[in-house]
């Protein structure tokens, strides 16, 4: 396609490529693979502190209660929510960005607006006065950090030939996906360390039951501050832009082809549940099993989730090239299906011995969740041209990521309606149902209209 790979005129060379043709063997052993791996590897590295700012509020709403902050159950699930809302939303927009203004520069400044919502959180947590609208709006900015995967997975896709694109992209999405497991990780560590918070502010008292002990909270959004800014700086001086080049009207082509939709549903699926229950399973655990005498601590177990979702993304890459992400697609919606069924009668638990069964679900569908994110971006660039390809993959990753918001609310719904959380899980098994049939007909069955 000489249009996308050709270079337009006045085009600043410090940005843009004068050219890019990654099909071309020659090209690609002499000049292409360097900087394309050079290119992946930036971009990924700054992808992982956007995740984790992303889900800052993940790891921040079951410590706010215990320091001071006066919030409902509603409350607490509406913090987690938004950072999801604002994701998917400020996704739509970098949908849109790398066509116009290229790698460099989206990378770049993208990266350096992660720092409103973390200088916001050092300051805020501090202060239990603090209303509760602040806290939503610095829950809404976090979302920051989810809209950058819509710039920044199209851009990489462009560097690499197709047959190397589901291995790159799993690659950079499941590295990028381990931001989420880094901050529930990170965050009640080193909130203990009195060093970086004498720096910030004065720690916090925060008390469980009869135990106190002092915290720094500020510490959980203050660690990210100086990687955000070296990295920005290293984007800036490593990155350059594919001249593969479209304006904003151009690019909602995509959005007349059937194909763009159902593979927002299918990754909806895979990715939507990785991003909303990594957002909602410390709140859950809290919820269903911390009222029980020797309770666990929700962020001990939760990262875990995150972790065996992103390694499973960066694993099922290769295979997806090798077996065909359609075929992969498929396994990973049947696994969901049997995981939510499993979770749904954990739901209830009668004594704190059901946890480690509704533990090992929840993983398990992490596990094909992540299994699905890697298959899903193999199918696309399949089945649409590399600009188009592009802008579906941040379409359906912008669509994907009002995943929690979508799950905290209708799990906060399933509570108030029900009185408990079992009917969400059900009524998530018939989505993956139904995504699986999908799957099967259009793309993975014998003849599909679009095998791949």
């Amino acid at each position: 396609m000489p249009a996308e790979t050709e270079s337009k005129p006045a085009l600043d060379s410090r940005t843009w490529l004068s050219r890019w043709t990654p099909e071309d063997n020659t090209f690609w052993e002499q000049e292409g693979k360097s900087r394309a791996w050079t290119s992946l590897w930036v971009t990924t590295a700054n992808l992982l502190f956007a995740f984790s700012i992303w889900f800052l509020v993940s790891a921040l709403v079951v410590r706010l209660p215990g320091i001071g902050f006066q919030l409902t159950t509603d409350q607490l699930f509406w913090l987690t929510a938004m950072p999801g809302l604002a994701g998917g939303t400020f996704r739509l927009i970098h949908n849109l960005l790398t066509p116009v203004y290229g790698a460099r520069h989206v990378v770049t400044f993208s990266s350096l607006s992660l720092l409103i919502p973390a200088i916001g959180w050092v300051v805020v947590v501090q202060d239990p006065t603090t209303p509760y609208w602040v806290l939503m709006v610095l829950a809404f900015l976090a979302g920051l950090g989810g809209g950058n995967f819509s710039s920044f997975m199209p851009a990489t896709s462009l560097f690499f030939p197709k047959r190397l694109q589901g291995t790159a992209l799993a690659i950079q999405a499941g590295i990028g996906n381990l931001g989420v497991s880094v901050v529930q990780f990170v965050t009640p560590w080193i909130i203990g360390l009195a060093f970086f918070g004498t720096m910030a502010g004065a720690p916090q008292v925060f008390t469980k039951g009869e135990v106190t002990k002092d915290i720094w909270l500020q510490n959980a959004a203050l660690i990210y501050i100086p990687f955000i800014v070296v990295l920005a700086v290293v984007a800036w001086f490593t990155l350059r832009s594919v001249p593969v080049r479209a304006s904003i009207k151009e690019q909602f082509d995509i959005n007349k082809n059937k194909h763009t939709w159902l593979m927002t549903s299918l990754y909806l699926m895979t990715f939507g549940s990785f991003a909303g229950f990594s957002a909602t399973f410390p709140l859950l655990i809290k919820q269903l099993y911390g009222g029980f005498e020797g309770a666990p601590d929700p962020l001990t177990y939760a990262f875990y989730g995150p972790l065996v979702g992103s390694i499973m993304r960066a694993v099922a890459g290769p295979l997806s090239d090798k077996f065909g992400g359609a075929r992969v697609t498929s396994v990973a919606a049947l696994g969901l299906i049997a995981s939510t069924i499993g979770v749904a009668f954990h739901v209830n638990p009668e004594s704190i011995a059901e946890f480690p069964y509704f533990v090992g679900f929840m993983l398990a569908i992490f596990f094909f969740a992540g299994i699905g994110n890697a298959s899903t971006f193999k199918q696309m660039p399949m089945i649409f041209p590399p600009r188009q390809a592009g802008g579906v993959i941040g379409f359906t990753g912008a669509i994907a990521a009002y995943g929690p918001f979508a799950v905290s609310i209708m799990i906060g719904q399933s509570i108030a309606l029900t009185g408990g959380v079992a009917a969400f899980f059900w009524t998530a098994s018939v989505f993956y149902l139904v995504n699986f049939a999908i799957n099967w007909w259009y793309y993975a069955r014998p003849n599909a209209e679009a095998k791949c």
